[in-house]
């Protein structure tokens, strides 16, 4: 699969995207949230993508689009621009091929984040105070140096690597009725979602992300890709735009996500505590804003069995230890 613009990503290059990885990434399985299923009366499961080797989903996507380059392409080098996460995952990815790589971020990334891709042998830029303009950014060095862009989200690849995650959910739970998926700039959510309804178009896909800042969101309502500006948030690693540009995740999201919502600041702090507590797992604010919209605003026609999608699990050290202190995280 190329990164010029394709026609339609399809199932098969979810499939693909399987077989590249089946030796590269931790097949996660599902976890029965006992607490939380009592509570809502439904069968709740968690997919702990935060298990992977990097504390994200984003290894798959990244393992995906380095696996796929020329050897022209390795050899001069990769470019990404992240809030965290996906910056994490190519530097691992780059170091364990042997690829130099160059991440750039905004300023608003936390400092833990960008110490951790330095840690893993990349370099980092720190740039503006979105990612939109580490985005800008990182299109300068790549055309002046020749580097290949590994997006966090708009590519075909990386798309298609999340999409493995689906394909995993309906091996382990064929019957499942709704899956609810951390949104951002969607790469995710559009993987899980091709995947998942190829199978049955009836499996219902809820996406959520912060009130402060849903930039896809806000580009569905509108009916096209927009720019919102960035805020503070637990989520963070939901932070960004999509891209006005948008090629692949937007007509995605718009095609095959059922539902989209929004959970506020008190409410991720109480989907991050109730996890700990209840189920004895460290997640980001934004891999636990899917058990935040279970603990307080239940949706209707969720059906009876529901996977949450816990994306990430990098917690901050100083939010980890006021929730273990029983301090407010806000």
């Amino acid at each position: 699969m190329s990164r010029e613009k394709m026609n339609r990503l399809t199932l098969r290059d979810i499939y693909k995207a399987a077989g590249r990885l089946r030796k590269r990434v931790f097949r996660t399985p599902l976890l029965q949230f006992e607490a939380l299923s009592g509570r809502t009366g439904r069968e709740i499961y968690i997919k702990p993508e935060f298990l992977q080797k990097t504390g994200s989903f984003k290894v798959r996507g990244a393992f995906n689009s380095l696996g796929s380059l020329s050897p022209k392409q390795k050899a001069q080098g990769v470019i990404a621009f992240s809030t965290g996460n996906h910056g994490r995952a190519v530097a691992l990815v780059a170091r364990e091929m042997g690829i130099k790589a160059l991440v750039c971020c905004s300023k608003r990334v936390p400092d833990f984040r960008v110490r951790a891709i330095r840690d893993l042998g990349a370099e980092v830029r720190q740039v503006g105070q979105s990612q939109d303009q580490a985005y800008e950014h990182a299109l300068k060095i790549q055309k002046e140096q020749g580097l290949t862009m590994i997006a966090p989200f708009d590519d075909p690849l990386v798309i298609a690597g999340q999409g493995t995650i689906g394909l995993e959910i309906l091996e382990d739970l064929p019957g499942l009725d709704t899956v609810l998926v951390p949104l951002s700039g969607g790469g995710l959510i559009s993987g899980i979602a091709l995947a998942l309804k190829s199978a049955d178009p009836k499996i219902k896909v809820i996406g959520v992300s912060m009130e402060s800042a849903p930039a896809m969101q806000k580009s569905l309502e509108a009916g096209k890709p927009v720019a919102i500006p960035e805020k503070d948030s637990l989520a963070d690693a939901l932070l960004g735009g999509i891209g006005l540009d948008n090629q692949y995740t937007f007509d995605l999201c718009r095609r095959f996500v059922d539902q989209t919502l929004l959970v506020n600041e008190e409410q991720i702090a109480k989907g991050i505590y109730y996890t700990l507590t209840r189920q004895n797992l460290v997640l980001e604010g934004s891999g636990a804003v899917g058990i935040s919209v279970l603990l307080d605003r239940l949706p209707p026609d969720l059906g009876k069995k529901v996977v949450v999608v816990a994306s990430g699990g990098n917690l901050e050290s100083g939010i980890l230890r006021r929730l273990l202190a029983g301090a407010p995280l806000i």
